[in-house]
């Protein structure tokens, strides 16, 4: 079995809506938690500090701008997004329409 690709990424939290993403994340809709399970997702977490959430995660599938893809097409995940995305804000540096941004891992230890 190969290594999982490690996946990092930041986005911003808008203060006002703290409240708000918190609770929706102590109830993450079970769909959508099943698709991130069947694109091959595993040891999920979002941290926050201050105004900056680090999301962190393991791909464990073959091809992941398939799985992505997937991600992406599914419904209730889209839904969901429509509920979380008012909260975040890019970070500086973001492309054009982009929303998480992933960064660079510069040290790992097993």
């Amino acid at each position: 079995m190969s290594k999982p690709r490690r996946v990092a990424s930041v986005i911003h939290l808008r203060p006002e809506k703290e409240e708000e993403y918190r609770r929706l994340h102590r109830e993450v809709w079970p769909e959508v938690l099943a698709t991130l399970s069947r694109a091959h997702i595993t040891n999920y977490s979002i941290f926050l500090h201050g105004d900056t959430l680090f999301a962190y995660y393991e791909y464990t599938g073959t091809d992941y701008e398939a799985d992505m893809a997937t991600i992406a097409a599914d419904e209730p995940t889209r839904r969901w997004w429509e509920l979380t995305d008012p909260c975040q804000r890019p970070v500086e540096g973001a492309a054009e329409g982009e929303r998480w941004v992933e960064i660079e891992e510069v040290f790992h230890l097993d």
